[in-house]
């Protein structure tokens, strides 16, 4: 009899452990099939596959293009304004020649001379070379004498009181300016006219007059 009894606590254990099992088990096949489902929904149908293939291509032909394009135009920019630098030097030139015919005007023993004269011919000449080359490569001179002051061609560099020109006009060009092509190769340095204190007093006093009225 007390084996039996001994024997009964034993085998409840042991359905109690199968049980235990069987639940794992369960738990472990339901989390594969939650998993599979998952995967199910997840998983790409081959129309979505190729939608996706088109677009990247697309984007990849796109950036292509624009690579191309932007390739195009910095070449054209190197053939066209390449020579900028060079040119920009070569103004010197002209500088220079200008500095020198001015050097011999003002020189009291060259003065009403022939050898002045034949010189600054000379000195004409090469500059006068020099601008025709410039223009056959499209650097043009900037005209600026009697014009409005234009920040994107020309800098301002003294004032000068003249009543009988409008305010801002250039009276004179203390150094030529160049363009390329439809670029600024440098600006013309210049003198600009203003009105005289005496008249904007008056002016001034003119408006105050009026708006009193």
């Amino acid at each position: 009899m007390e084996k039996e009894q001994e024997q009964k606590p034993h085998a409840k254990n042991d359905s109690s452990d199968v049980s235990s099992e069987d639940t794992s088990v369960d738990n472990q096949t339901n989390t594969e099939s939650v998993s599979e489902d998952k995967e199910q929904k997840n998983e790409i149908t081959p129309e979505e596959k190729i939608m996706e293939l088109e677009d990247k291509l697309a984007r990849t032909f796109a950036e292509m293009e624009n690579q191309r394009r932007r390739f195009e135009k910095e070449k054209g920019d190197a053939l066209e304004y390449g020579g900028a630098s060079f040119a920009r030097e070569a103004l010197n030139l002209i500088d220079n020649l200008e500095r020198s015919k001015q050097v011999l005007e003002n020189d009291e023993k060259l003065k009403d001379t022939e050898a002045l004269k034949k010189t600054l011919a000379h000195l004409d000449i090469i500059n006068k070379d020099l601008i025709s080359i410039f223009n056959k490569n499209n650097i043009k001179q900037i005209e600026c004498i009697n014009k409005k002051l234009d920040p994107n061609l020309h800098q301002a560099m003294l004032e000068v009181e003249d009543d009988q020109k409008e305010a801002g006009t250039i009276v004179q060009e203390i150094q030529k300016g160049f363009t390329i092509k439809d670029r600024l190769l440098r600006p013309s340095l210049v003198s600009v006219s203003k009105k005289t204190q005496i008249k904007e007093e008056e002016n001034q006093q003119n408006k105050e007059n009026l708006d009193n009225k």
